[in-house]
């Protein structure tokens, strides 16, 4: 078995109905997990991951546990199999399931925590203000200085730094839109506006960021078990205050997804496990490095087939 694993665990868009249903059939601590989040938020989250209605799934404050939940399930079954981390890293909302992963926080706490993270978010800005856009096949500097040139007193920033390939920005809707005209006149392979909610990561949500300090200045946080790597930094967590603080910063900041990966690199990490629903994370891990073991675990066949790589079972 190899003991240079990162886990790492998927944030908004992974989402599908129907998501974590064969999980918890085959697997009954996937089962009991489902069961914690739904007793954790007095409804049945389950239900909604498992059936939907997909207008309900996609509202951010439901994504967000509904994610969070599939992915400590994925990763529970896991452990059972004996396939343990030496590092973690989530993208935005999955940093919260990978300090459940590291025992930071209670896996009922950071479900309702995160809950409270989409709706600070979904209310930070009007509906129609914010956009978001990703700017493909262009450097991150090219990109900063775009959202510069486009802002025009508005905001315009990078919100995710996902490969050498893809860049994520977000602010108020003309900016974001000016810099898309920009970005596609300056060379961009492709710049496309997003179907997101709300503009994460960008000083926009400010407000969101402050609401959601006090809930988690709140909650008991223990020190991680194993190093997180945090998107606002790229940087190796290893305490509960600074886990705590990477979580507030991480409303307005940016995530450096290349960033945290090429760091994990640095550290020995050989092998990448996307745990959790869909496949994003995997995606992005071939264009940042294609010469390291990546899995994912977006359905049972996929989990059984990284289970047996991972253990070396037949």
């Amino acid at each position: 078995m190899t003991s240079s694993i990162a886990f790492l665990f998927p944030g908004q868009g992974s989402q599908a109905v129907g998501m974590g249903k064969e999980l918890a059939e085959k697997h009954p601590v996937a089962r009991q997990t489902f069961e914690e989040a739904d007793a954790a938020l007095d409804f049945s989250l389950s239900q909604l991951c498992f059936e939907g209605p997909e207008d309900q799934l996609r509202l951010t404050e439901n994504t967000q546990p509904a994610i969070l939940t599939v992915s400590v399930a994925t990763w529970r079954v896991l452990k059972e199999h004996g396939v343990e981390p030496v590092w973690v890293a989530g993208h935005s909302l999955g940093e919260y399931s990978a300090h459940v992963a590291t025992g930071t926080l209670s896996f009922a706490d950071a479900v309702r925590t995160v809950r409270n993270r989409g709706r600070y978010m979904q209310e930070a800005v009007p509906v129609g203000v914010g956009a978001m856009a990703a700017i493909v096949g262009m450097e991150t500097d090219k990109v900063q200085q775009i959202c510069a040139d486009a802002s025009e007193g508005e905001v315009c920033e990078p919100a995710n730094m996902n490969s050498p390939e893809q860049v994520v920005i977000s602010g108020n809707k003309s900016a974001v839109e000016r810099a898309v005209a920009l970005a596609t006149e300056r060379g961009a392979k492709k710049a496309v506006l997003l179907q997101v909610s709300a503009p994460f990561h960008c000083s926009l949500m400010q407000q969101a960021q402050e609401r959601l300090a006090s809930d988690l200045k709140a909650l008991q946080m223990q020190n991680p078990s194993v190093p997180v790597m945090c998107n606002v930094d790229a940087a190796l967590v290893k305490t509960a205050d600074a886990s705590r603080d990477a979580l507030i910063r991480q409303v307005t900041g940016a995530v450096r997804w290349d960033e945290c990966v090429r760091g994990l690199i640095a550290k020995g990490a050989e092998t990448f496990v996307e745990v959790g629903p869909g496949k994003v994370l995997w995606g992005l891990m071939r264009q940042i490095d294609r010469a390291k073991t990546s899995w994912q675990t977006s359905d049972d066949a996929a989990l059984q087939k990284a289970l047996q790589g991972l253990t070396g079972a037949n």
